[in-house]
């Protein structure tokens, strides 16, 4: 890593290194839900829009959090902040492996609210940290390469979740349908037990980084503590930080809508006719490809200006998810998963694209572009909606329409006033 005058020419690898294994983490329990989803939606027999308050609760905890989340680590530094985020995340999993006891789905989602809470403190903390960790000028492929991690959690985690989760007790919808009522109660019990060892080795994983960061040392990197900014200066003052915030909103929103439904989607008859526990194999071949598409995008924007890959990768998008609203069976099925491929390089793009030139305000605009996360909660829920009246398919043209505004950003609203 290069060196530069932020970070006194120090070599920060070693630090980028560990905080890799935190990006993992919160890609493997977000991806997790895309698993959660249709688990849940057949547990309590709910629509699509109800399975949708999964993303709710868990996203939404980004529009509650994230902004006390940036005084929290601008008062206690980057490094108790991701210690606190492990330790509330480790108890939101604690939770949430109980409430399979209690068979509720309310539950369920408050341990979600509360999980996502901490990956929040842990999202505001980590993302500035990293920016700030070398050249200004290669943050965005910085912070590209340890998503590319973020991505190796969401690519792994479905296939754990069939495995551990969606296989247990699992029947053919013939037997289901056969099942008295008094039977299918049971076997719904049994479903809602499934998540608790996953959930638990969750807790464990979690609370075990949070024992490591608060014992090793990590550098402590000249930040908005030190800096002084105008009197008059804003966070709303900056154009491209709040289009970002847009930005930011409406690529979560498409991308956690698209996880969300490929399950539900790839069940389908019409397109590839297979069991939820197959299905849900697939996943994670949009996620792996979110997951590649990093790593190449880190490559790639050391070369080429962030903003035009991101404009590439968004058009890309666009047309990817046209062709699957347009074609049927596998050729359907390979479209929409093309998406994640195209998906790699957005969030951390928009993200120092956003925050590029803010200097003090760094802190505060971190945690108002977390904020704008809670599009994982809202756009799913819209889409959700829909697809309850017009169908699964025909709903994807909802991120559509975000991937088009991604690219009017990354083409004009990028740039600093």
């Amino acid at each position: 890593m290069h060196p530069s005058s932020n970070t006194g020419g120090h070599d920060y690898r070693l630090p980028l290194a560990i905080l890799t294994s935190l990006f993992f983490m919160w890609g493997f329990i977000t991806s997790l839900n895309d698993i959660l989803i249709p688990h849940l939606k057949a547990v309590f027999s709910l629509n699509y829009f109800q399975a949708m308050a999964v993303n709710l609760a868990f996203f939404g905890a980004y529009a509650l959090v994230s902004y006390p989340a940036g005084a929290l680590v601008k008062r206690i530094g980057y490094q108790n902040g991701i210690v606190t985020g492990l330790a509330i995340a480790a108890t939101g999993c604690v939770i949430f492996a109980s409430a399979a006891d209690i068979q509720r789905y309310a539950v369920f989602l408050i341990a979600l609210f509360v999980l996502a809470s901490g990956i929040t403190v842990l999202q505001v903390a980590a993302n500035p940290y990293v920016t700030k960790l070398g050249e200004p000028s290669t943050a965005s492929s910085r912070l590209t390469m340890t998503q590319a991690f973020n991505s190796l959690g969401t690519t792994v985690a479905p296939s754990f979740g069939a495995i551990l989760i969606l296989s247990v007790a699992a029947v053919s919808s013939a037997e289901l349908a056969l099942m008295t009522d008094v039977e299918l109660a049971q076997y719904n019990i049994e479903r809602a037990q499934a998540v608790k060892l996953p959930y638990y080795m969750l807790a464990s994983v979690l609370a075990m980084l949070a024992v490591i960061f608060k014992l090793i040392h990590l550098p402590t990197i000249v930040s908005e503590l030190t800096e002084t900014r105008a009197d008059n200066d804003s966070i709303w003052k900056h154009k491209h930080l709040v289009l970002g915030v847009v930005a930011i909103f409406v690529y979560v929103g498409a991308e956690v809508a698209i996880g969300s439904f490929l399950v539900n989607f790839i069940m389908d008859p019409a397109i590839g006719n297979m069991e939820e526990a197959e299905a849900a194999h697939y996943v994670t071949w949009y996620w792996g490809g979110a997951m590649v598409g990093r790593f190449i995008g880190a490559a790639v924007m050391f070369k080429v200006a962030a903003n035009r890959v991101l404009i590439f990768n968004s058009v890309g998008a666009t047309c990817a998810v046209i062709f699957t609203i347009m074609l049927d069976g596998q050729a359907a099925m390979i479209s929409i998963l093309i998406v994640g491929l195209f998906n790699s390089i957005m969030f951390p793009t928009i993200f120092s694209l956003a925050i590029q030139r803010l200097g003090a305000l760094s802190s505060q605009g971190s945690g108002l572009l977390c904020v704008a996360i809670v599009g994982g909660a809202l756009i799913p829920l819209i889409q959700g909606a829909l697809a309850d009246q017009i169908g699964i398919q025909m709903a994807f043209f909802i991120p559509a329409l975000c991937y088009l505004y991604i690219a009017w950003y990354g083409a004009k609203g990028h740039r600093p006033a």
